[in-house]
């Protein structure tokens, strides 16, 4: 039977990178993507020539609307949901608290925080042994950010990682018994695009010296972190937060 992975915001950066990843390790691999359809069907297409399974899916993760449909389609795919990774987030143009507004804090949480929420909420229906399902795994995304809080560039997506560090240590706890591992990634800074849209320049000398590796991290040393947590190698290990950030 088919054993899917749903990534959401596979399109590009470290969703893309892990989806290659995990095309690498036999699972079909499901795109979710908000806008950027060409991308999602470029990434499909490198995942067939692996001769693995690939469906992109197109939803705003913070419509709950969105999320559900998402998630039938995959359904109507055949084959089951045996791993998600909750990977799509934003940030804000970098700011000081007082100049940031209601409207961007809702947006920053709606994505980062309700988004993860929801795709955790349908999976675990699906994977569940208390619901018929037989198991899984599920990765979230959070950031280095969540423990040094970005002062004076976006505290609230900090915060929104917070959060996702939380969720991702009570949900391990939770599911467990019922045959779902939850854990998370902490990404340090990372060559993406989600930098361009704070405004920060991340490949100045002044950020990588801060690094005690002295460089930015790669996508696909992202993606192994993820992959390993989604694989058998990790059947011991729930509600944890790695750590992949450089020694930062």
């Amino acid at each position: 039977m088919t054993a899917w992975v749903l990534i959401t915001g596979g399109s590009r950066g470290i969703g893309a990178a892990t989806a290659l990843r995990c095309a690498q390790a036999g699972w079909d691999v499901a795109i979710n993507y908000a806008q950027d359809s060409a991308a999602a069907v470029a990434l499909a297409s490198r995942l067939d020539g692996l001769g693995r399974r690939a469906l992109t899916l197109q939803a705003d993760v913070a419509d709950p609307g969105q999320v559900a449909a998402m998630f039938e389609r995959l359904d109507q795919a055949g084959g089951r949901l045996a791993g998600l990774v909750n990977n799509a987030g934003i940030v804000a143009p970098a700011a000081r608290l007082e100049a940031m507004d209601m409207a961007r804090w809702r947006r920053v949480f709606d994505v980062n925080v309700m988004g993860t929420l929801l795709c955790c909420q349908q999976a675990a229906r699906r994977m569940s042994t208390r619901h018929g399902g037989a198991g899984g795994a599920i990765v979230n995304l959070s950031s280095r950010a969540a423990e040094f809080g970005a002062p004076g560039v976006y505290v609230d997506y900090a915060a929104s990682k917070g959060a996702v560090d939380t969720l991702t240590r009570g949900l391990g706890r939770e599911l467990i018994a019922e045959g779902i591992r939850v854990n998370g990634v902490r990404p340090g800074i990372v060559e993406t695009d989600i930098h361009a849209t704070s405004g920060m320049a991340v490949a100045a000398p002044e950020v990588t010296s801060a690094i005690p590796i002295q460089r930015l991290g790669r996508p696909d040393e992202i993606a192994e972190a993820i992959a390993w947590l989604l694989s058998d190698a990790a059947s011991y290990t729930v509600g944890a937060m790695l750590d992949v950030a450089g020694g930062r």
